[in-house]
């Protein structure tokens, strides 16, 4: 079993502090089990927060036991993370462990020293004050969070779910991420400002809006030779006019959603089938499989191949059809 350890410093954020609680605490295999250990961890016994105190059953000798650390935010009244606190992050960073943090929770990271040299995010009303306190860290204010392998970090409010998520996703594929994103009533992808791991459900779409039945005849039509054109036709609407309104309902232009769904379609014939990846560049309207291998990678992060051999176990559902279940 996977141990999460979530550590709440004095003045913790509360909703930082629950989000991989309830995150990783329900997510659930197909049998039902759990896969994750979430554990609550603090320096001392008593934590104090702005609008509450809590007793942490665990102290700092849970994060050597941890496979994931998460480290939550504080609010602007917290004292510095003492010398116990950074040397048992680099510690648990040294031996391995994959460690986390949700918002300004990055501040402790980057105090610990495991954020130099590379790229880190954080909420952006924040993101000015960690690049002058930590010069060597490559600030990026523009993304929903950055994932360095081992280290991760998010921006600010809901983006710790979406970084959460991502991590659950990573871990046992994008079936049971789904199924976590479902359980926490949220979609499961949303545009980061970077490569992310894209599933099998759409990104939501009012119900009853123009798009709906067009969304589904591109997914059921992805191997043909989907235009921009020809999808507004579909909608009869003009080209102009139809990709105001798609980029209204749904933050991304026809082409970027079409390329997304490809994407999609060709993650799921990964994990369910044994077709190569020519049939699978045919079957998700690829060009070619060298243009289906460098989108792939390009959008997921990882080649077809390496894919399937990290997920080709993992249990998946077919694209859905309806964007209000997604």
């Amino acid at each position: 079993m996977h141990t999460v350890a979530v550590l709440a410093l004095d003045q913790v954020v509360a909703a930082d502090l629950a989000t991989p609680i309830e995150v990783f605490g329900r997510v659930r295999l197909p049998d039902g089990r759990r896969p994750y250990r979430v554990r609550v961890c603090a320096a001392a016994p008593r934590v104090e927060s702005e609008a509450f105190a809590l007793t942490a059953p665990y102290g700092l000798e849970a994060l050597r036991e941890a496979d994931t650390v998460i480290v939550p935010g504080c609010s602007e009244r917290a004292a510095p993370p003492g010398p116990d606190v950074l040397g048992a992050l680099r510690e648990a960073a040294e031996a391995g462990t994959r460690i986390a943090s949700i918002c300004v929770g990055a501040f402790t990271l980057a105090a610990a020293g495991l954020l130099d040299g590379l790229s880190a995010t954080t909420h952006w009303i924040a993101a000015a004050r960690l690049a002058e306190l930590f010069p060597r860290v490559d600030v990026r204010p523009d993304v929903l969070y950055v994932d360095n392998g081992r280290i991760l970090t998010s921006a600010g409010a809901s983006a710790g779910l979406d970084l959460c998520l991502h991590m659950v996703r990573r871990d046992l594929g994008s079936a049971v991420a789904a199924d976590a994103a479902r359980l926490s009533v949220v979609p499961l992808e949303r545009e980061g400002g970077q490569a992310q791991f894209i599933v099998h459900t759409r990104p939501p779409v009012p119900r009853g809006s123009l798009l709906e039945p067009v969304l589904a005849w591109i997914e059921d039509n992805l191997g043909g030779d989907l235009t921009l054109a020809a999808m507004a036709a579909r909608s009869g609407l003009s080209e102009r006019t139809f990709s105001r309104r798609f980029r209204e309902q749904t933050g991304s232009t026809p082409l970027q959603w079409l390329l997304r769904a490809r994407v999609r379609r060709a993650q799921f014939l990964l994990e369910t089938t044994d077709h190569g990846v020519e049939r699978i560049a045919a079957q998700a309207g690829f060009g070619s499989p060298t243009a289906f291998r460098e989108r792939f990678k390009r959008v997921v992060g990882v080649t077809p191949q390496s894919y399937r051999a990290s997920f080709r176990g993992a249990p998946a559902a077919p694209p859905e059809h309806s964007a209000a279940n997604a």
